[in-house]
């Protein structure tokens, strides 16, 4: 009889927190019987790519034969440049979330916890529990992230705060005075991650990304993402801010040549398109607003949003946002439902194009019962 069958080897196991991890839910792409849906579920550009983006992408396609500059010189360099910073202290990833779990990897161990408020983006969890943290939800307040409850969650055990500002999915944001109280009440041996996705999108005087306080903090790291304003979503391009001895540690324990070529010339041409950024932003901006006000009319409650999306909360009944949006996809269009966030009577919109805009309150009309 073989040796295995008479002391048969235990079964393969994983760690035993990676069993209770949850699986990101990303925005739908697809709707029955519809060839061409109007997504605007991903909070993806309305109005594309910046052309120059595009011409360095193509271009770089003669190179696939050559691996990435692994320090990303140029891009970082861009950056540098744009935001009047340092590029030695910059770190670019496969989007912002691969900078959210370097953070993890290198600053978290089993056991330890992981502060975020509820109503956040999703992959906060997810990340920390995927080093075998412990995820703590703290409760906001009007849908925004609230710095007393995050302080009053620290224990002997914090080691990192995720805060998502502008905040995903509700689109609130905390200002430079309050995030400065967080960091100036946290210790020194945990880590605030500034997680800035939406930054591009705000223009407040009363706030601020990171890239001033991270001037004088040790324990900050901002993260950022070419995917919403510069409508790179498909290339995968983050960044990342800190001191110098942060971003050598995340260096570290990264990929090499993490960051495709494609993605680097592309992000770089996308840095130097200040045309194409100002009409991104303009676009937004005065969609934004329109949508905002023609929700109200429709006597849905959108919460005040300084992102490209906006989270707005339907009636119970028959009016509700699961029928809302189970009409909108009978008819191509591709929203947000966030039940499985406790947001049930909610739908997220991204702000489309002029076009989809505008049809999308067409159908929002019939499906409230109010003529056009």
């Amino acid at each position: 009889m073989p040796q295995d069958k008479i002391n048969p080897k235990p079964a393969l196991k994983p760690r035993p927190w990676i069993k209770t991890q949850e699986l990101y839910i990303g925005g739908k792409s697809k709707a029955s019987g519809i060839s061409k849906p109007i997504k605007l579920s991903s909070n993806e550009s309305a109005v594309g790519t910046s052309p120059k983006a595009v011409k360095a992408y193509m271009e770089a396609a003669v190179n696939l034969h050559r691996y990435p500059d692994g320090n990303y010189t140029d891009l970082r360099d861009a950056l540098a440049r744009k935001y009047n910073i340092e590029s030695r202290q910059i770190i670019c990833g496969v989007g912002s979330d691969e900078i959210l779990k370097l953070a993890c990897r290198a600053y978290l161990a089993p056991h330890d916890e992981v502060i975020f408020s509820r109503h956040s983006f999703m992959m906060y969890p997810i990340a920390a529990t995927s080093v075998g943290a412990v995820p703590v939800e703290v409760d906001d307040v009007n849908y925004t992230a609230n710095v007393d409850n995050i302080l009053a969650a620290l224990t002997d055990k914090t080691r990192l705060i995720f805060l998502a500002n502008p905040n995903n999915p509700t689109g609130t944001y905390l200002t430079q005075s309050e995030v400065l109280r967080l960091w100036q009440n946290i210790p020194a041996s945990v880590l605030l991650v500034l997680d800035s996705a939406y930054a591009e999108f705000i223009d407040e005087v009363d706030y601020d990304s990171g890239l001033e306080i991270i001037q004088k903090a040790q324990n900050i790291l901002m993260t950022r993402t070419f995917s919403k304003l510069y409508g790179l979503a498909a290339l995968r391009l983050g960044w990342g801010y800190a001191c110098q001895d942060i971003i050598d540690c995340l260096d570290k324990i990264r990929d090499p040549f993490n960051v495709p070529t494609s993605a680097q010339v592309a992000g770089t041409a996308a840095l130097k398109d200040v045309e194409f950024e100002k009409m991104a932003f303009d676009h937004n901006a005065k969609w934004l607003a329109w949508l905002n006000s023609e929700f109200k009319k429709l006597s849905l409650k959108p919460i005040a949003s300084k992102t490209n999306f906006i989270l707005m909360r339907f009636p119970k009944g028959k009016k509700s946002a699961q029928n809302a949006n189970e009409f909108l996809l009978k008819r191509g269009f591709i929203l947000r439902w966030l039940a499985h966030q406790g947001l049930g009577d909610y739908l997220r919109v991204t702000v489309g194009s002029e076009e989809e805009n505008q049809k999308l309150i067409s159908l929002l009309k019939e499906f409230m019962g109010q003529k056009d």
